[in-house]
């Protein structure tokens, strides 16, 4: 007996230096990375964003894991310029908060992007989504068709995968207890041990970043509220888009999609070229390069952008 209540001591002492690790760890990400731009509540989520520039309006979502700071490559300053280039961290994401495992579906985030437009009193503007933020702004295309003018798609999971890619599959955590435990015990230490694996297949075949940790705010993932936040959009992520792949011939705004052909995260042919089974006239360009096209391809995502803009058509809906 004693050498059990020995054994639980040593346990429970080692999985609380872990969770005042990962606190520690939280407090000086967020020393090093403070907040930037502005917020705003709605529906009891307070959305972080960065609104820059004047003219119409470009809305910039980011992807799974990821904040509104993946777009500091560049990318703003390329096209604020011309534009009012709107960039949000998704509920749950950087500094955005939303309360408790709501929303986190496709849909209800559209939803809520629905509203973040209204608010802003934007007219119909041009999508910008990354990855997962594809998927979103798909799904605010579909159920708010007023509200979108485009939506110009950058390496966007657009159908369903069955299984998640690699650097994240550690994420897939259906339990909320299992998932709250294993953010305040082993996701700090491990996300930090496979940094540069987890970097390398996002990135590759280009390279990422020396300064992504902090410029990117690739280190704002270690926070446990990140992982939490990150591993419940996985595992809801794929409730909405059987139906909505089912509804993307209704679309009506003009679409544009810009892969990278040695996307280690998404296959092109998966989620680019299928789209255009759905949509014959959907403007789909491939290029060299990796997922994180915003930060490794900075000048033919800026164009791909501006050429959706110059496209814009705003039918009656």
């Amino acid at each position: 007996m004693v050498a059990i209540l020995a054994v639980a001591l040593v346990v429970a002492l080692f999985v609380a230096s872990l969770a005042a690790y990962a606190a520690v760890t939280a407090r000086q990400v967020e020393k090093a990375i403070p907040p930037q731009g502005r917020f705003v509540e709605i529906d009891h989520c307070r959305i972080n964003y960065l609104d820059i520039g004047s003219g119409p309006a470009i809305v910039m979502i980011h992807g799974l894991g990821g904040q509104m700071l993946n777009f500091n490559y560049g990318l703003i300053d390329r096209l604020a310029g011309a534009f009012r280039v709107i960039v949000i961290s998704r509920p749950g994401s950087g500094y955005s908060t939303r309360p408790g495992d709501e929303p986190a579906r496709l849909r209800a985030q559209g939803d809520l992007v629905a509203k973040f437009i209204a608010r802003l009193g934007l007219d119909r503007p041009l999508l910008v989504g990354h990855s997962l933020g594809g998927a979103l702004s798909l799904a605010v295309a579909l159920d708010h068709p007023e509200c979108v003018g485009g939506l110009a798609l950058l390496a966007p999971l657009t159908h369903p995968v069955p299984h998640p890619p690699e650097p994240f599959r550690d994420l897939e955590i259906r339990s909320k207890l299992l998932r709250t435990l294993v953010a305040w015990s082993l996701a700090t230490p491990m996300t930090k041990l496979k940094r540069d694996a987890t970097l390398e297949v996002l990135f590759g075949p280009d390279k990422a970043p020396e300064d992504f940790d902090t410029r990117g705010g690739g280190l704002l993932f270690l926070r446990p509220k990140s992982f939490c936040a990150t591993s419940l959009d996985l595992v809801s992520s794929h409730a909405d888009l059987p139906s909505m792949v089912e509804r993307y011939p209704s679309l009506r705004q003009p679409v544009g999609i810009l892969f990278g052909r040695d996307d280690r995260i998404l296959d092109y042919r998966a989620h680019g070229v299928a789209m255009k089974t759905a949509l014959p006239d959907l403007n789909l360009q491939i290029i060299p390069g990796g997922h994180m096209l915003p930060v490794s391809h900075v000048e033919e995502t800026a164009a791909f952008i501006r050429q959706a803009m110059a496209g814009l058509r705003l039918p009656a809906l």
